[in-house]
């Protein structure tokens, strides 16, 4: 989040992915950190014990939302 935060503020557009377990948590990072308004995807739960071919689906899943959201226009 510390990243994305700071990547953002150089005026560059980014987003955290991260999987859903970390919805509230990414919530209060970005809050703590002073941009609530952060972009975020959120993947299915849990990861770690996927395979490659899982996490492939994962990733092919988000990529529409991930590229909307990082090129939406900011205010």
């Amino acid at each position: 989040m510390h990243d994305i935060v700071d990547i953002e503020k150089r005026g560059v557009p980014a987003v955290f992915v991260a999987s859903a377990e970390f919805v509230s948590a990414a919530d209060a990072q970005s809050k703590s950190l002073g941009f609530p308004e952060v972009a975020r995807v959120f993947t299915p739960h849990p990861i770690q014990d996927r395979t490659d071919d899982e996490m492939r689906a994962y990733a092919d899943a988000a990529l529409d939302e991930i590229v909307a959201t990082v090129t939406r226009q900011r205010t």
